[in-house]
């Protein structure tokens, strides 16, 4: 390689690494560059292109094409470099070993505390790879394209530069960043210091305290609470400083709430040491005498916590989310938590909210979440002006995995460079480096309000739990784990070496942390414990109230007809579809009481009305905005458009002057994180009625985790209450197993406490009522929306004028047939969903007198006294027959049928009607579909048979 570049010279193509990085110094800024490498490119802006294209104003990859290609025509010199080709190689040597470090030093930086592996052979980074000798090390070169504050310097001198920025015990990742601009940034603030920290007695002190905390606080519940879990912090105590400079310099520059997203590792060390929570509430937890105010409670290591700390700059609200066992799933939930309160404050950019997530080096590289959550960042709707990760990297993972199974990757955090975040690998056993590292990653979140990780390399001192014995699995790590003084004891020991402490006093200051534990004194900076935010969300009106299905949710004649006509309008100038224009023209017949009132209709009119009453609407979904069965057009796209960033209406944005937002959003294509998004924007915004929408019911499959582990349970073990609604269509229509049932049995099976709500709306007046129902009472739960397919242009599904203005939520619809005489009914055919008008249909068409339809519409929580008043009605009743379009061990069965009997008089007898029961929840073949829905409808009004339950 060193022939050829002797030969051709140093435009050679195999050097277009080096031709690359100065050509973005020069579009930068042309003055950085050497005079003939300026000349030269001030001269190949006029020349062609290798395909004849122009160069001016291109990108630099045709630039460094066009040179390769040149080279194969022979040397192309400039008059500098006639007179010395081989000086002029050697400057672009030494330009190649600059980016080289740039690129890859990390690799060599000094960041495992355990210092268990050797330095890895990259021969870029060796000075011999390009043909230097000691004999070179004293030629001075031109630097003017580093930040090291010189513009020429020895290659002695600038090989050490690079060695202490980018070798030391920082190594940052940020080459592979598109952005011109973010690699010359990093390289600034990188080279300006040589990676190397610059505190002050104060600020040095100041991390020791924090040190003498994180450590103080597992040592002390090590000794108090023997063997009970705690996921110590033990080893990466560096974490605890890392969060104070953030929280301290985040104050400083303006942002005034910090919501943080954890697992279990070093918990209860946060909860302490870095939000304020006192040791003698956490002592009480340990010793099981808390508060048991909670149905069901949680344990100590997954509560949440807020508080609002006092810092030099003032207060700055903190919010631990609170976090099951399944690791990074917290993640969208903090990032929907940080966007509300973003919103509440007009703050898009997220200047004063910061969103911090905290991970472990497995599950960052292991779990899909965090991928579909990085995927968000910038996404409109979704980005919270740039997260700050934090991955506390035990170099482990799991305490049996063997380190060459946890990942594919060579870094834990090399996900983050799908979405162009730097990453700061820093060694936890330098506090002080920590410290620096969590600056300029905040000086780079608030420069540019993107994403960036900091990777503290640490290690665990204990197993995966304090009941774990890791030496069975790893004796070579936890040798030397044992034999390691802690990061506290070494940087004390530093601290006194420099005279900045005298001798014992990183002792006195144990001492005293254990003595501020025995009185259960608060470790942190001050918690102000009155203090109210100008932004903060009082939930006292939501909470604790008996449930009730009863709401006013009926509008007035005149405001339906008022906003009928605006959300039926669009701008003179602006031209829908002909498809949509129809739609817009039937809504305004709608409108008028001309027709019945269709499924989206009733839906945009729950919203028009809601958002003029001043509660805002959040609907998101990855087909949300037309909707995946384009029933709901509530972005309007202009067929004139000529830009792709314009030409869109939104009539429910345009309904009344002081109106409060709609907003709809096509999401990106996840399930898991969008859907734990909405939870956490629910979760921090009662007043606005969040939805996300499923395209097919079955979508939320893939978002299991956050319906069971919050959206279910959220109550019950944390006391968070929530109004999040889902809507998921459903319905057997024939469109086999993937695409008809949102699996209403899994939710079934979670209800209970009054948790949540799951309801199968069968008419636009349904959707309209229980819609404007969810805001107006005065407590929030979890709706679970079955929503139609079919129906959704059914007519029969579509509902007259006066049940908008008169009428309200119905949990049980009565027999609507007024043919049907009560006196006559013998049987009684109980349904849910779509099948009711397959039911009525049959019933119909035989003419079949003695028996009576109701549909149950919300299934959860079970509204006895309204089944028992329907039951009623019947005097002559023997028979009830529960039919669904669902396989018998699917469905809402085995949920209801309890509930049923339990309203039913003695002697009643209660049957199944419906599909068999299957391993899949529908068939893939039509003609069998047709054969079964046609077996089930025959079967529901059949003598009974099979499974008959009497009372």
């Amino acid at each position: 390689m060193m022939q050829d570049q002797r030969d051709n010279s140093y435009l050679f193509g195999g050097n277009a690494p080096y031709v690359e990085e100065l050509y973005e110094s020069y579009l930068l800024d042309p003055g950085s560059v050497e005079d003939h490498w300026r000349n030269y490119f001030d001269s190949v802006k006029q020349v062609p292109a290798v395909d004849g294209s122009s160069m001016k104003d291109i990108a630099h990859a045709p630039i460094v094409a066009s040179f390769a290609e040149r080279a194969k025509q022979g040397p192309i010199r400039t008059v500098s470099d006639s007179a010395d080709s081989e000086m002029g190689r050697k400057r672009v040597a030494v330009q190649q070993l600059i980016a080289a470090y740039r690129n890859v030093g990390n690799r060599w930086a000094d960041l495992d505390p355990l210092k268990r592996s050797e330095r890895p052979d990259i021969p870029e980074l060796d000075p011999a790879f390009y043909g230097f000798t000691d004999g070179d090390m004293d030629i001075v070169f031109n630097t003017s394209n580093t930040f090291f504050g010189k513009s020429e310097m020895t290659l002695r001198n600038l090989l050490q530069a690079l060695r202490e920025t980018y070798c030391g015990t920082i190594g940052v990742e940020f080459m592979f960043i598109a952005d011109q601009k973010i690699k010359k940034w990093w390289q600034e603030q990188l080279e300006s210091i040589r990676s190397a920290p610059q505190f002050n007695v104060d600020e040095k002190r100041q991390i020791l305290d924090r040190l003498t905390a994180a450590e103080g606080l597992e040592r002390y519940l090590s000794a108090k609470y023997v063997g009970q879990k705690r996921f110590s912090l033990e080893g990466g105590d560096s974490f605890i400083p890392c969060m104070d400079q953030l929280i301290r310099q985040a104050g400083a520059e303006g942002v005034q709430e910090i919501v943080i997203g954890m697992a279990h590792r070093g918990r209860l060390n946060v909860l302490v040491n870095v939000l304020g929570k006192m040791p003698k509430d956490l002592f009480a937890e340990f010793e099981h005498t808390g508060p048991e105010n909670l149905p069901a409670g949680d344990v100590k290591y997954h509560q949440g916590f807020s508080s609002d700390i006092s810092t030099p700059s003032g207060p700055v609200h903190l919010s631990l989310a609170f976090n099951p066992s399944h690791l990074e799933i917290v993640n969208p939930v903090v990032e929907g938590s940080a966007r509300a309160r973003m919103e509440r404050r007009g703050d898009l950019m997220g200047k004063q909210v910061l969103p911090v997530l905290v991970h472990g080096d497995a599950a960052v590289a292991g779990q899909g979440v965090v991928q579909e959550t990085l995927a968000m960042a910038e996404v409109r709707g979704y980005s919270t002006g740039g997260t700050v990760h934090i991955v506390i990297n035990n170099q482990i993972g799991f305490t049996t995995s063997d380190p060459r199974d946890l990942r594919s990757s060579l870094y834990c955090t090399d996900i983050m460079k799908v979405i162009d975040a730097p990453v700061l690998h820093v060694n936890g056993d330098d506090p002080e480096a920590v410290v620096l590292a969590t600056k300029l990653a905040l000086d780079f979140r608030t420069q540019f309000h993107k994403d960036v990780a900091i990777d503290i390399v640490c290690f665990r001192k204990l197993g995966h739990n304090e009941q774990d014995s890791p030496a069975m699995t790893q004796p070579l790590m936890y040798k030397i784990i044992g034999d390691h003084p802690g990061t506290r004891k070494l940087y004390a020991d530093k601290l006194e070496a420099q005279g900045i402490l005298t001798a014992g006093t990183g002792d006195l200051m144990v001492k005293e942390y254990r003595a501020a534990m025995d009185e259960g004194k608060q470790t942190s900076d001050p918690i102000l414990s009155n203090f109210v935010g100008k932004y903060a969300v009082d939930w006292s009106p939501f909470l604790n109230k008996k449930w009730t299905d009863e709401a006013d949710t009926a509008i007035p004649l005149a405001e339906w007809k008022r906003l009928a006509e605006k959300i039926s309008a669009n701008p003179n100038d602006f031209k829908v579809h002909p498809l949509v224009e129809k739609v817009l023209n039937d809504r305004a017949a709608m409108g008028r009481g001309e027709v019945n009132v269709d499924w989206g209709m009733g839906e945009h009119m729950a919203f028009a009305s809601l958002v003029a009453s001043g509660y805002p609407v959040r609907l998101s979904g990855e087909d949300s905005g037309r909707g995946t069965f384009t029933h709901r057009h509530a972005v309007l796209h202009n067929q004139n458009r000529e830009k792709w960033d314009t030409g869109t209406y939104v009539p429910l944005q345009h309904v009344t002057k002081d109106q409060a937002p709609f907003i709809v959003i096509d999401s990106i294509l996840s399930e898991e994180a969008v859907l734990g998004f909405e939870y956490g924007f629910a979760s921090a915004e009662p007043n606005t009625l969040t939805i996300w929408e499923a395209q097919f019911g079955d979508f939320a499959n893939g978002a299991q985790v956050v319906i069971d582990q919050f959206i279910a349970s959220g109550e019950v073990k944390w006391g968070r209450a929530n109004g999040l609604v889902m809507m998921l269509p459903h319905g057997y229509e024939g469109q086999g197993p993937e695409h008809s049932s949102a699996r209403l049995e899994r939710f079934m099976q979670l209800c209970a406490d009054t948790n949540m709500q799951v309801i199968q709306p069968t008419t636009a007046a349904q959707i309209f009522h229980v819609l404007r129902r969810q805001m107006i009472r005065q407590f929030r739960k979890p709706l679970i929306l079955m929503t139609p397919k079919s129906l959704l242009r059914n007519k029969e599904a579509s509902s007259p004028l006066i049940e908008f203005t008169k009428g309200k939520f119905h949990t049980v619809l009565p027999e609507r047939d007024e043919s049907i005489d009560a006196q006559k009914v013998t049987r009684l055919l109980i349904c849910s969903g779509k099948v009711y008008y397959d039911l009525a249909k049959e019933r119909s068409e035989k003419k079949i007198g003695d028996v009576a339809i109701i549909r149950l519409e919300q299934l959860y929580p079970f509204p006895h006294k309204a089944l028992t008043a329907e039951l009623k009605k019947y005097p002559n009743l023997a028979e009830v027959v529960w039919c669904q379009d669902e396989p018998q061990n699917q469905g809402a069965w085995f949920f209801v049928q309890h509930n049923i009997l339990e309203n039913m008089s003695e002697g009643m007898k209660l049957s199944y009607a419906g599909r068999p029961a299957s391993a899949s929840p529908a068939v893939g073949y039509a003609h069998l579909h047709q054969e079964q829905q046609k077996s089930l409808i025959n079967a529901a009004f059949a003598k009974l048979k099979g499974y008959v339950i009497t009372k």
